[in-house]
């Protein structure tokens, strides 16, 4: 769930009947962000081989979205703000529609890359203004918690729904359709908006930090390109070392200019808190191991033990419902009275050991006794971190800051997510042509050792992404000091905020 800026009072809803068909059209237009998020991975293989895209670029796919999404999602919010949440809401569901078509139709990876880039532009514009129309539509308290609870349900369903629907789709029509899929969703989504959404007037006085736009998203993308080119360059190429250089100092200019920023895209003091910025760091570096993980098992499932689109969807479920498990019935139940690093520890220590037990797969490993297990270790420890990172991250905050730490949370999501899997597929790619080269003396093996060379980087990669999650264990043990939010200050206590 992405968040926003809501800096107006809640508007009542006594007057308005038809506030809950009005969520039904927010959670659709959230629904379609996060399925497009696991649906093209099930799509991935076919259309590699469709478009004939390298091992090294198919990471483009995924980190051109996650890195437009994450990078703008901030700029997002503050465009709500500007010309108000509806008109922003139609917008993005609009342009993300085009997007789709335009990456359905896609004829070279590099159309398709840039579909896929659009779709985060637009995502980054759509899922702020969905939560702050969410929050500005339902004032009850009692109304309010019903609704967000709903909202959340569906976003976290929406991963489940997108391995099924991409799995049918492909298998059955085509990759192409896990793209079209979205406009469906999204036209409806746009009639539901004109006749059931109110207007909020945008805010004259907000102002857009495009300086720090141009400085934090250069910086990212400099590094994530970095990752891409290291495969097929080498680490040490100029080139590589250039876009490093760049991304370190685009990204500390980035941080320099929001010290200086009349209204900026990031106020400092929202990080400078440790639990806070422990949260963020946790976050980022989890989702740095999980989105590699589900490139690697997809194309594993798919490629070497040859499972169909649909099948492989399937397998994924074990892990969603045990994500949804340990967030709704373990966390939800235990934060109130243990620490938040008393769950993020264990879940984070849990998901590093389903990564290691993933490491040990063959080229014929069996799902239910090999893979299955360390999926559900993983499920689990990741809705172990999750919850309480959303809950320990957002908590005790100025009103006026609640929306910018939302997002900032999501940024580290969607940014971990494109870093992982630019890295990862990097190590994973390059470790299996070093093997295949060594290891091909007899040419009529040839088939088998590719096979074997495969597995073995995606082997490589994830205990690189095992080490990565035992560090994010580590950073939420000493960062994350909070104690249980029940001994905590009220919510309604914010924190101060600095003098200017």
């Amino acid at each position: 769930m992405s968040g926003t800026w809501s800096g107006e009072p809640a508007a009542p809803t006594d007057a308005d009947p038809r506030r809950w068909w009005g969520l039904v059209v927010i959670a659709l237009a959230q629904l379609m962000v996060v399925l497009d998020a696991t649906i093209v991975n099930i799509a991935l293989p076919s259309a590699q081989r469709d478009l004939g895209m390298s091992d090294g670029n198919r990471q483009w796919v995924i980190t051109a979205y996650t890195l437009a999404f994450g990078g703008l999602l901030l700029l997002g919010g503050r465009v709500a703000d500007l010309v108000g949440r509806k008109r922003t809401f139609v917008i993005g569901l609009i342009g993300f529609a085009a997007a789709s078509a335009l990456g359905g139709a896609a004829a070279t990876p590099a159309m398709l890359f840039g579909a896929r880039a659009l779709q985060g532009v637009f995502a980054a514009l759509l899922a702020p203004s969905a939560l702050s129309l969410l929050s500005t539509t339902f004032s009850d308290p009692r109304e309010r918690a019903k609704a967000f609870g709903i909202y959340g349900t569906l976003a976290a369903s929406g991963a489940a729904a997108g391995f099924i629907v991409g799995g049918v789709l492909t298998e059955y029509l085509n990759w192409r359709w896990c793209l079209y899929v979205n406009i469906p969703f999204a036209v409806a989504a746009v009639i539901g908006a004109y006749t059931l959404l109110r207007e909020r007037p945008g805010h004259g006085d907000a102002r857009l930090d495009v300086p720090g736009v141009l400085l934090g998203c250069g910086g990212l993308v400099a590094l994530v390109y970095g990752f891409g080119e290291a495969q097929p360059r080498g680490w040490s190429d100029p080139l590589v070392l250039a876009l490093f250089a760049a991304a370190v100092v685009l990204l500390a200019a980035f941080v320099w200019w929001q010290t200086r920023a009349p209204m900026p895209l990031l106020p400092l003091h929202i990080i400078r808190d440790r639990n806070r910025a422990g949260c963020m760091v946790t976050m980022m570096l989890a989702v740095i191991g999980m989105f590699g993980m589900f490139l690697f098992m997809t194309y594993y499932l798919q490629v070497v033990l040859a499972y169909s689109p649909l099948l492989t969807g399937l397998a994924f479920l074990p892990m969603t419902a045990s994500i949804l498990t340990g967030s709704t019935q373990i966390s939800a139940r235990l934060l109130p009275r243990v620490g938040p690093r008393m769950l993020m520890v264990p879940g984070m220590l849990l998901a590093s050991g389903g990564m290691v037990i993933l490491t040990q797969m063959t080229v014929d490993s069996a799902y239910a006794s090999e893979i299955l297990p360390a999926l559900i270790l993983m499920g689990l420890g990741m809705g172990l971190t999750f919850m309480p990172v959303f809950s320990t991250a957002t908590a005790g905050v100025a009103p006026r800051d609640s929306g910018v730490t939302s997002a900032t949370v999501n940024t580290s999501q969607q940014i971990g997510g494109s870093i992982g899997t630019a890295l990862l597929n990097t190590i994973a790619t390059g470790t299996s042509a070093t093997y295949i080269a060594s290891h091909l003396t007899d040419p009529t093996r040839r088939a088998q050792v590719v096979r074997e060379g495969i597995v073995h980087g995606y082997t490589v990669a994830i205990w690189v992404a095992a080490g990565i999650m035992l560090l994010a264990a580590l950073v939420a043990g000493l960062m994350v000091t909070a104690k249980a939010p029940k001994h905590e200050t009220p919510a309604d206590d914010p924190v101060p905020e600095p003098v200017a």
